[in-house]
Order: C-alpha cells, then sequence, then structure tokens
C-alpha cells in the first residue's frame, strides 16, 4: 500500500486512516504512528493530527471498556465519558514552552505580593476557626494551610474551568505524558464513582489539578479528607474540605509540628557551596552559619539552599520545607509558600537582595548551556533546557575548575565563558 499525499489530498488522506479505523484494518491505538509506521511515513503530519482527532472517541470508547474492566460503574462512565470531548486548548498548554526561564525573585514578586499577603490575612480571619481546628488536627500551621491555598489557586478564585474529565482524556489520548494521565483519569472516575464528586463539576486546570489546593486525581484518591463531616471530599466547594485535605497532605508528607520550615541565614566568605549535603544545626554553624535575625533552628537534618546563587539570599531549610516540596517540587514554590505563610502571619520576610541585575537565561541557553558542559567533560544528562540537579553539580563542577565560587548558578557570563572555551 502506498500513499502519495500533496496539497489537497492531506484531507483525503486523513480521512482515509479514519476509514481504516472504523472498519478495523488498523488496530485502534492512541498514536496512529504505532498502529502502522510504514503508512505514517507517508502521510504529512498535519493529516496525521486530523486522523487522531478523528478517532479520539474512539480512543474513549477503548478506554471505557478499560475502565469497566477496572470496577467502574456503568451509570459513572455514562455521567463522565459520554459526550467527552477532545480539547486543543489542553494540547496547546502541554506542549508550550516559554522562551524565558523565569527568575525566582520575579516569581515571588507575584507570588508573594502585598495583595496576596492582604488577601491571605483576610481569608485566614474569615476562616480562622476552622484553619485553627485543622493546624490542632494535622500539626501544620494555619498560615501554612492559607498559604498554600492562595499559591495554588489565588484563594479560589482560579483554580481552572477546565473539565478535569476531558483535560485528562485529551492528554492521555495526544499528550506528552499519556500512561500518567491515562492513570490520572481512571484515578478521577474511581473519585466520580464513590460520590465525592459530580462528573460535571469536576474542575480544574489543564493539566488535571482540581479544586481550591489544585490535587490531582491520585492526590485526592491519598490525601482529600472531608473537613465537614458532610460524608464527602469536597475540595471545589467546601472550605474546610479544602483545608482539611491540604493539613493532612503536608503531614503525610512529613511535616513535623512545632518547627519553622527554615530561616535567612549569613553565610562566612570562605564556605564551600559545592557542598549539598544535609547536616544538623549544629554543624552549619561549626561552619559558620548564622541566622539573619534570631538564632538557627534546631534541626537535626537540614540543608543550605542558594536559590540565585552566590549573590543572593540564603536559606537552612529542615524537614518542613521539604513536606512543602512534596507537593510541588520546585524550590521557587516551596520558598514561596514558606513565606507567604511568614507574611500572612506578620513576620519579616526576607532580607537579603536578589541578584536583580542578572541576564535571565533563556531554554535555548540553558541548552547550549549544558550541550557546553557535555561537550568540556561535564556530564549534565540530555540537553533538555531545563536546570535540574544534574546540570547544576555539572555547572558546579566547571566553575570549580575555573577557579569561581561554585555555587551552580547560571548566568550569561558563566554561557560566555563556555563559548570561549
Amino acid at each position: 500500500m502506498s500513499l502519495k499525499v500533496n496539497g489537497s489530498a492531506r484531507v483525503r488522506s486523513a480521512l482515509y486512516l479514519a476509514a481504516l479505523f472504523s472498519t478495523g484494518v488498523l488496530a485502534l491505538n492512541s498514536a496512529v504512528v504505532q498502529a502502522s509506521p510504514q503508512l505514517m511515513t507517508e502521510v504529512d503530519a498535519r493529516a496525521a493530527e486530523e486522523v487522531r482527532y478523528a478517532s479520539f472517541q474512539q480512543w474513549v470508547q477503548n478506554f471505557r471498556r478499560h475502565a469497566a474492566s477496572e470496577g467502574i460503574s456503568e451509570a459513572t462512565l455514562s455521567q463522565a465519558l459520554d459526550g467527552v470531548r477532545y480539547r486543543e486548548r489542553v494540547i496547546e498548554l502541554d506542549r508550550f514552552q516559554p522562551e524565558f526561564v523565569r527568575p525566582i525573585w520575579e516569581y515571588l514578586d507575584t507570588a508573594v505580593s502585598s495583595t496576596r499577603i492582604n488577601t491571605g490575612r483576610e481569608k485566614l480571619a474569615e476562616h480562622r476557626d476552622t484553619a485553627m481546628q485543622m493546624q490542632q488536627r494535622f500539626g501544620v500551621p494555619a498560615e501554612i494551610i492559607v498559604s498554600i491555598w492562595g499559591i495554588e489557586s489565588n484563594y479560589g478564585s482560579n483554580f481552572g474551568d477546565f473539565s478535569t474529565l476531558e483535560a485528562l482524556a485529551t492528554l492521555a489520548y495526544d499528550g506528552r505524558r499519556r500512561d500518567f494521565a491515562r492513570g490520572e483519569l481512571l484515578a478521577a472516575l474511581r473519585i466520580i464513582d464513590q460520590g465525592d464528586i459530580a462528573a460535571e463539576q469536576m474542575k480544574g486546570s489543564w493539566a488535571g489539578a482540581m479544586g481550591h489546593t489544585q490535587f490531582i486525581p491520585s492526590s485526592f484518591e491519598a490525601y482529600a479528607v472531608d473537613g465537614d463531616g458532610d460524608g464527602q471530599r469536597d475540595i471545589w466547594g467546601s472550605i474546610p474540605d479544602v483545608m482539611a485535605s491540604t493539613a493532612n497532605y503536608l503531614a503525610r508528607a512529613g511535616w513535623q509540628t512545632g518547627q519553622p520550615w527554615g530561616v535567612e541565614v549569613r553565610l562566612p566568605d570562605d564556605f564551600d557551596y559545592a557542598q549539598t549535603e544535609r547536616r544538623s544545626s549544629d554543624e552549619w554553624q561549626r561552619q559558620g552559619v548564622r541566622a539573619y535575625r534570631g538564632e538557627l533552628p534546631n534541626f537535626d537534618s537540614a540543608a543550605v539552599v542558594i536559590p540565585a546563587g552566590a549573590d543572593g539570599p540564603a536559606f537552612l531549610v529542615g524537614p518542613n520545607f521539604r513536606a512543602i516540596l512534596r507537593y510541588n517540587n520546585a524550590t521557587s514554590y516551596a520558598l514561596a509558600v514558606a513565606t507567604l505563610g511568614d507574611a500572612i502571619a506578620g513576620r519579616e520576610g526576607i532580607a537579603q537582595s536578589w541578584p536583580r541585575d542578572q541576564a535571565t537565561l533563556t531554554r535555548d541557553d540553558v541548552q547550549e548551556l549544558q550541550e557546553r558542559l557535555n561537550r568540556a567533560g561535564y556530564s549534565v544528562g540530555g540537553a533538555d533546557g531545563v536546570m535540574g540537579p544534574n546540570t547544576r553539580q555539572g555547572l558546579r563542577n566547571f566553575q570549580r575548575d575555573q577557579g569561581l565560587i561554585p555555587d551552580g548558578f547560571a548566568t550569561q557570563a558563566l554561557l560566555e565563558q563556555l563559548r570561549s572555551r
């Protein structure tokens, strides 16, 4: 079989392949290229996308049979999947790669703005009895619960209006992480089947995160709690359920009652920025690490974090910072939650200045940095344009060999130095 596709023949080729799907000549699959690789090499990408869209409902029917075999009731399947639509906007967002990597100080300017601080204080005052009840029940401070609420959805004003079912079905059919989305879609069906929420009320972000504090369905299953005693776990409309579920998540992630998340610190001039080990507060103190205000907390296991390198603020963070990272594994996110919580509670914010004069690296810049580090013998793995731990370690090694402070903070100056090699 051979298809020549030119110009107006694109649509005909798409319809032809769709017909092959519908008649069973090609096996139903979430990716046309998996069904017939040889055939797809002769059909251009646009026609392929049209076929994929045409077969979305066939994918849904296939998934529906799988969900039924996993014990999902027919009533739930009808409620959740009848009329479910492919959402092109979800795929656009899934494939979007911002050109610029946002510096942490710009992120914090928005995440911990004066407006968000003031609104957080108002929300805490409005729901103080509930927040304090959850603090006592789970050991997580009320201001941290409210802070996550603020960071995740701006206190419920923006938790997304995508149908979670449509978003996850679209991602499971056509997204970058199809197996993950497929598992989350099945979890979403179980939640509906258990009676926690009706299908049409299950709303959230394009990526499948739901409700006021943005639980993905599997996290909902694991951590959501009925906080108001009505027998349902409603993170869309019940503030007691939202607060209880958020606090339970952090408690299960290892939150230690009575300990702070961390503290801003001063580092000695001879501090070894290459060390990444966790140490006790006493060990850090022996190295000359001092609290910027007051005393170091008594941590058995803590790390020094320098999110903007040696020229920016430094923090000594303990187990509760790591618990926040379990919620979202990004230092900028955890620092935003921690410092917004401090501000809501009336504590002082970050005192040291950020290096705002540093030029921002684009994703292409980061990818080039990774490629040049690899070529120079500082193995960082794949060049994906993301500053992960391997890239930072390779950069630290390069900095040390150049007689620079090995803080792992990527700058335009470092990229220029690599270019000149």
